[in-house]
């Protein structure tokens, strides 16, 4: 199974970056993507991981919509921000747990933090987050849980 897939995304990721869809060069092509397949299968796809990477990468998917929203909203309180005349900020840095478990849920809840605009994570481990936040409404949303809560739908049970 894994050679199998493994050829198709060689293959499909050889035809994005040629885009040449001569017969000759298709056949080289798909020629390519077998050798490659056989020779490195294994090491792209174990067969034990296909299933639960398989469902992460799907829970990846449904939380990036979510993530996008969040910061186009962290963007739109920033352009607020900067044109009030009183320009009201008040920045903070905030601490708070997390019930993180995995360094793939650790790093994606502090590179989401740092994405959107207003907060950057200053220090981020199993134990604690240290998080810069630019104003009190940044950071209650931060110790509200639901983006620690979301990533950890991420991280799912497959840990």
């Amino acid at each position: 199974m894994s050679f199998l897939l493994t050829a198709i995304v060689m293959f499909s990721f050889w035809i994005l970056l040629s885009g040449h869809f001569d017969p000759l060069l298709i056949t080289l092509g798909i020629i390519s993507s077998l050798l490659v397949a056989h020779w490195s299968h294994d090491l792209f796809l174990n067969e034990k991981e296909i299933g639960p990477g398989f469902r992460k990468a799907v829970r990846c998917i449904k939380y990036l919509p979510w993530l996008v929203w969040q910061i186009t909203l962290a963007n739109l309180h920033l352009i607020y921000l900067t044109l009030h005349p009183k320009m009201p900020i008040e920045p903070r840095v905030i601490r708070f747990t997390t019930e993180l478990k995995t360094g793939f849920g650790i790093v994606a809840l502090a590179n989401s933090i740092t994405l959107t605009p207003g907060t950057v994570t200053i220090k981020g481990s199993r134990e604690e987050f240290i998080v810069h936040a630019i104003t009190q409404a940044a950071a209650r949303s931060l110790l509200s849980g639901e983006m620690q809560g979301r990533v950890k739908e991420v991280e799912g049970r497959d840990v």
